[in-house]
């Protein structure tokens, strides 16, 4: 359970993403983060604790540009360290890529242990790494971020939400069962994506529908292109979203959470 956030927006994203972020701080209280891209390079900043206790006026004020991304933790995979605090950061190829993740991996060991035999290292004991590693082999491979989702969301099993910032362009993407809640959102002057609908809420933006179970939003100072990576015969649910995770003001898969709350409570 953690909570994540991606916003392009004409007006800068700082003040948006630290807003975001504190209306999904029930999701995750040990860290928390915030990248965004000012045109030519990387801003971030990151720390444990509380969102509030994290960022400051200063600090948000030096985290310019017009896309960013942010994430606040709750520990499942990886342990209470400095390195595991996301967003995570890397410079590949001249290009500034950031990455936060939502879900727990089921073979992140499995995955791992192929890098390690192929001689890479790893910084973090985090799954969010892994799903980089492979993201980042797959576009050296191809040049091609769909490719690359494609081949990832193939290998990788488990419950995810994945947004991603590459030189300002934001992507983000739902595991093919929707496990893990994801929506898009319609800003005062771009787009976001969130974990929760509340996360626009806070910024008073227009809720406009749930990222579907395997797909690719990609927004840029253009908008928004949406794309169908894969169609999963079935659905899953974490039970958890429902009864414990999200904020009973959320609306997830197109049914407010309070709702779904008192129809549980009913069967019982």
């Amino acid at each position: 359970m953690c909570g994540i956030v991606g916003i392009v927006d004409a007006g800068g994203v700082s003040i948006q993403l630290y807003y975001s972020l504190y209306a999904l701080q029930h999701r995750g209280q040990e860290s928390a983060g915030i990248s965004t891209f000012d045109g030519t390079n990387l801003q971030k900043f990151k720390g444990s604790g509380l969102v509030a206790d994290v960022f400051s006026p200063a600090v948000l004020t030096e985290l310019k540009g017009n896309a960013g991304i942010g994430h606040v933790r709750y520990p499942t995979t990886g342990s209470n360290l400095p390195e595991n605090i996301q967003p995570l950061n890397f410079q590949f190829k001249d290009h500034f890529i950031s990455i936060a993740h939502n879900g727990n991996l089921v073979n992140t060991c499995e995955l791992r242990s192929v890098f390690e035999e192929a001689g890479q290292i790893f910084t973090t004991t985090t799954d969010t790494e892994i799903i980089a590693k492979i993201l980042m082999d797959e576009i050296s491979n191809s040049d091609s971020v769909e490719d690359a989702v494609k081949i990832c969301m193939q290998k990788i099993r488990g419950s995810y939400s994945v947004v991603m910032m590459i030189d300002g362009i934001i992507y983000a993407f739902r595991d093919p069962l929707g496990i893990k809640p994801f929506c898009i959102a319609k800003t005062e002057n771009g787009y976001m994506v969130a974990s929760e609908s509340v996360a626009a809420d806070a910024l008073n933006a227009k809720f406009l529908r749930d990222v579907f179970p395997g797909e690719l939003i990609r927004i840029d100072s253009d908008g928004v292109r949406c794309t169908r990576i894969a169609v999963p015969g079935k659905r899953a649910y974490c039970i958890f979203e429902y009864i414990y995770f999200s904020r009973a003001d959320s609306i997830i898969d197109g049914v407010l959470v309070y709702d779904v709350r008192r129809k549980i409570g009913q069967m019982l």
